[in-house]
């Protein structure tokens, strides 16, 4: 089992910086793929940036060159730094883990808006 357990987000104007976080804990030792999801209502849950267990790392079209994930194994916290929000970033980000099976963050609300 791993736990996965989200902070950040919120309400900023276009242009502003957020940056969330996600401690994971549990059974880490595997090989795994992690990142971060997002999800607008009424939509589907869409790959946001994905760190391979293999080391690479992949970005949706939409958001690179803006966001940057990254991985402390020394705090076990994956962070997502997003810079030059736009109002279309606004959704329900979630932490994403796959090892032995797919684990998901609680979802935290990130709102951009003027």
């Amino acid at each position: 089992q791993v736990q996965l357990v989200q902070s950040g987000g919120g309400l900023v104007t276009p242009g502003e910086s957020l940056t969330l976080s996600c401690a994971y804990s549990g059974n880490t030792a595997n090989l795994t793929n992690l990142g971060w999801y997002r999800r607008v209502p009424g939509k589907q849950r869409d790959m946001v940036a994905i760190l391979s267990y293999t080391g690479g790392i992949t970005y949706a079209e939409s958001v690179k060159g803006r966001f940057t994930v990254s991985r402390d194994n020394a705090k076990s916290t994956l962070s997502l730094q997003m810079d030059s929000l736009k109002p279309e970033d606004s959704a329900i980000y979630y932490c994403y883990w796959w090892s032995d099976r797919v684990y998901w963050g609680q979802g935290t609300m990130v709102n951009v808006s003027s």
